[in-house]
């Protein structure tokens, strides 16, 4: 007989999700979310660092027993969109949306605070957990910036651990993966520099429209033919931008796009090769080139051990037919990427898809929600992951 869902803490989660949801703030702007959260943590008359990061907060709770410390994250920022929904918890600020779940994710760490409070003990047998309410996941490298203001050697951070509600994986299902989850995010920017002149007259002109035309095509290359073809790599140009007469050749043309690796082989190969490329297309055709890259986000790269210990606490919790790898792995990008890159961890998605409910839209869309429901899947699970963590020998 398949298991129940946890539902304990549900009512609260609502209320603080809620409540998120209708005042969403953008990327370093969590001014009343952190509020928010440090009005409850001090309701439970724990301590807490503020203003990390700008807007981010810390809390470190110890079991009094020697051990190590674990670190949870949630995200809290929102995103730049009109939200659509009809709901009575809409977002009240037009042009901004909890849009990815990231209210939820605050919503399970507050409640994980409480619990905390009541039942210690039983979640953590020794050592500490460090609450990690972060700013600026959406391309604003919140986790980067927390990382710099010193917060996992301050709190001296063994592991950490993040959820993210995924409305690709249905309600009651845990993914998780050995090694990569999630892509790197860079983004480049490419203005070629041509001549000017009348569309009658091309030889008397460098066309940079034309040599972005061939650039699009050369940057496909690197996957093609620099790339291993069972390794997954995306190069896109989003954005293509020249000129504005339809017979005149413009003096510059721009190129905007991301790159997506998995693996850090790649993920380090990209921008030499990828400069490289463009510089010698356009000297073919006597241009110009301006070339500017941006790291955003490494590939989000678990650790097995650490996955291990996420795939018991799902079964403990959920039964042995939790588990799924199927929607897991994407070449989105996350930000929790730079702490598993400093320390051992794993990052896993909690099914909030609910197709009874019409719960189906996928995240970023301006009609987005997710089950409520699944919060306490999420709670129950990662109570469980830090109670394994700090039980092993």
């Amino acid at each position: 007989m398949k298991p129940s869902l946890p539902n304990s803490g549900l009512s609260d989660m609502v209320q603080y999700r809620r409540t998120i949801h209708k005042t969403p703030e953008l990327k370093y702007e969590e001014e009343k979310t952190a509020a928010f959260v440090t009005k409850h943590l001090s309701s439970l008359n724990f301590g807490f660092e503020d203003k990390i990061a700008e807007t981010g907060v810390v809390c470190l709770v110890d079991s009094g027993n020697p051990g190590p410390t674990v670190m949870v994250r949630a995200d809290m920022d929102a995103l730049p969109i009109f939200e659509e929904t009809k709901h009575e918890y809409k977002s009240q600020i037009d042009g901004k949306m909890h849009a990815c779940g990231h209210d939820g994710h605050t919503s399970i760490l507050m409640k994980l605070a409480s619990d905390l409070k009541t039942h210690l003990q039983a979640i953590v047998p020794k050592g500490r957990v460090l609450l990690c309410f972060q700013p600026a996941e959406e391309g604003g490298s919140g986790a980067n910036r927390m990382i710099e203001a010193g917060i996992l050697e301050k709190y001296h951070v063994d592991a950490c651990f993040a959820l993210h509600l995924w409305n690709h994986i249905d309600i009651g299902k845990v993914g998780v993966v050995d090694g990569t989850m999630m892509a790197s995010v860079d983004e480049f920017v490419i203005r070629v520099q041509g001549r000017s002149g009348h569309g009658a007259l091309p030889q008397h002109t460098v066309d940079p429209i034309l040599v972005g035309s061939h650039l699009v095509t050369a940057l496909q290359s690197i996957v093609s033919r620099n790339v291993d073809p069972l390794e997954p790599c995306v190069v896109t140009v989003g954005s293509f931008h020249a000129g504005n007469a339809f017979n005149v050749i413009p003096e510059s043309a721009e190129l905007k796009g991301t790159v997506r690796t998995y693996s850090k082989e790649v993920y380090n190969l990209f921008p030499e090769r990828l400069e490289s490329l463009v510089r010698s297309v356009a000297k073919g055709f006597g241009a110009d080139i301006d070339f500017k890259y941006t790291r955003i986000d490494k590939p989000t790269i678990n650790d097995p051990e650490m996955a291990n210990i996420v795939r018991q606490a799902a079964r403990n919790v959920l039964g042995s037919d939790c588990l799924t790898e199927e929607n897991t792995r994407t070449m989105g990008g996350e930000d929790f990427s730079a702490f598993l890159m400093a320390r051992p961890g794993c990052y896993f998605f909690i099914g909030s898809r609910n197709e009874k409910k019409g719960l189906i839209h996928p995240h970023h869309s301006s009609f987005f929600d997710f089950d409520e429901d699944a919060m306490p899947v999420g709670l129950a699970v990662m109570k469980e992951v830090i109670r394994l963590y700090l039980s092993k020998d």
